[in-house]
C-alpha cells in the first residue's frame, strides 16, 4: 500500500531530526577538536599550527567515528547497509567526499584569499563547508550507505484445479 504524503513527511521529518541531532554531536566534535588543532585552547599549544587543512582532516576523521555509531544505530537503525564492510566503506567514502566539500572553503580563504585568522578560519570550514557537506551526506546517507530495506516479493503461484485421477480398480 502507499504512504500517505503526509505520513511521508512525517516519516522524512523524522529522519532528518535525527541525521541533525547526531551530526550536532559530530559538529562539536569536529570544530572543537579542529581549533584546537589549529589554534590551541588555553595553555594547550596547537599541535598543528599554519596547516589548518590537516587539523580539518583530523577531526573529520574522529568526528565520522561518532557520527557512525550514531547514524548505524539510531537515525538509521531501522535501515540496512547490506554487510557491515560495505555499509563502512560505503559511509568512508561518502565521508571523504565530505570531507573535500568542507575543505574547499578553507583551502580558498586560506591560501587564495589569505585571510588566517581564526574567524575567517570557522566562518570557511565550520560552516560554509559544513553546511554543504551535510546537504550532500544526508542525500547521501539515505540514498546510498542507509538504503530501506525493500520487502521481499511476493511469488503467487496460481494451481490448477485439482484434477480426479480415474480409478481402475472398480
Amino acid at each position: 500500500m502507499k504512504e500517505s504524503l503526509s505520513a511521508r513527511v512525517r516519516r522524512l521529518a523524522a529522519e532528518a531530526f535525527k541525521f541533525l541531532t547526531v551530526g550536532g554531536l559530530g559538529y562539536i566534535v569536529d570544530v572543537g577538536l579542529s581549533n584546537v588543532l589549529a589554534y590551541g585552547l588555553g595553555s594547550i599549544p596547537p599541535l598543528l599550527e599554519g596547516s589548518p587543512i590537516k587539523a580539518k582532516i583530523v577531526s573529520t576523521i574522529i568526528s565520522m567515528a561518532v557520527v557512525w555509531m550514531g547514524n548505524r544505530l539510531w537515525t538509521y537503525g531501522d535501515r540496512t547497509t547490506g554487510s557491515n564492510l560495505r555499509g563502512v566503506l560505503l559511509f568512508v567514502a561518502v565521508n571523504m567526499a565530505g570531507m573535500i566539500i568542507t575543505v574547499i572553503p578553507l583551502g580558498v580563504t586560506w591560501y587564495l584569499l589569505d585571510m588566517r585568522d581564526q574567524l575567517t578560519y570557522n566562518i570557511s570550514t565550520n560552516i560554509i563547508g559544513v553546511g554543504l557537506a551535510m546537504i550532500f551526506r544526508f542525500y547521501a546517507y539515505r540514498t546510498w550507505v542507509f538504503k530501506e530495506a525493500t520487502p521481499a516479493a511476493e511469488v503467487v503461484v496460481e494451481m490448477d484445479e485439482p484434477s480426479t485421477v480415474p480409478d481402475d480398480r472398480q
